[in-house]
Formats: structure tokens, C-alpha cells, sequence
């Protein structure tokens, strides 16, 4: 994906919810995820997010994640997400 993210964290209160947001997405769970933008995705987390450093257009150095996430509708079709663009997880098992 790259070292550059559009938006990066440096406050530790946004970075612990964006580590909280990778842990509720493990390995092979089945999800519905409810998107900032009001959307919903509905698949299966391929693998565990991290956070890790990136930085943004500016330079500056922060903290985001990005998850993949295999479409229930059409398992080929897969997304990746930012961590921050996330609002809601709801868990429906596991693959």
C-alpha cells in the first residue's frame, strides 16, 4: 500500500482507537463494517490489521492501519481500508 497515508495520528487517544479497531478484526472474521460515510461493507477480514508508521502529504510522520477485507457478495472482490475510515464493527463469526 505504501509508506504515505491522507491521514495520519500522533495523539496517543486516537492511536489507542485505532489499535482497539484492529483487534476487534482477527483473522478470517466474518464482518459487517458501518463506514464514516455512513456505507456498510459486509466480508471477511483476510488478516489481523497493524498500525504502523506512515506519513502524510506534508511529511510528517503518524499512525494509521490498513485492513482487507474479501466481499461476502463476491469473495474475489476484496477492499482495503483505512482503520480511521471505519466507525463500526459487528462480528458474525468466522470464516
Amino acid at each position: 500500500m505504501g509508506q504515505f497515508a491522507e491521514c495520519i495520528y500522533t495523539d496517543q487517544a486516537d492511536i489507542a482507537l485505532l489499535e482497539a479497531r484492529a483487534a476487534q478484526l482477527p483473522d478470517e472474521a466474518k464482518v459487517e463494517l458501518v463506514l464514516i460515510d455512513g456505507s456498510k461493507l459486509q466480508g471477511v477480514v483476510s488478516v489481523r490489521p497493524t498500525v504502523q508508521m506512515f506519513r502524510d502529504n506534508d511529511g510528517d510522520e503518524g499512525i494509521n492501519g490498513i485492513v482487507r477485507i474479501d466481499d461476502a457478495a463476491d469473495p474475489a472482490q476484496a477492499h482495503y481500508l483505512w482503520l480511521d475510515e471505519i466507525l463500526e464493527v459487528h462480528r458474525a463469526g468466522t470464516a
